[in-house]
């Protein structure tokens, strides 16, 4: 079984400014943290959710290409494992009253 290795891209300035990267494929995944800044999600990518210690996360993709777009979420997973929550549910909607939801 392959398993894809990913890397992380911080910021800083800023710890809510990572961008997760695959090593192996063009992935790429901006994580946002959501009680700290805006979101306006981009309908051209995909967008996933997360809460991790009572903080809730926004994972969107970069130039996603379809070949890409089922390792998104194995890629949230080893960002959960990465900062510590392994358990981090990851939410297809955002989970804020009032927001958007997945169609």
């Amino acid at each position: 079984m392959d398993y894809n290795v990913y890397l992380l891209a911080t910021d800083p300035h800023d710890a809510c400014k990572d961008v997760i990267h695959s090593r192996d494929t063009n992935l790429k995944i901006r994580v946002f943290c959501l009680d700290n800044e805006e979101f306006d999600p981009n309908n051209s990518e995909i967008q996933l959710y997360g809460y991790a210690d009572n903080k809730l996360y926004a994972f969107e993709t970069i130039n996603i290409l379809a070949d890409d777009a089922l390792d998104v979420v194995g890629a949230i997973q080893w960002y959960a494992e990465y900062i510590d929550c392994p358990l981090m549910e990851i939410l297809p909607d955002d989970p804020r009253a009032g927001k958007h939801m997945a169609i």
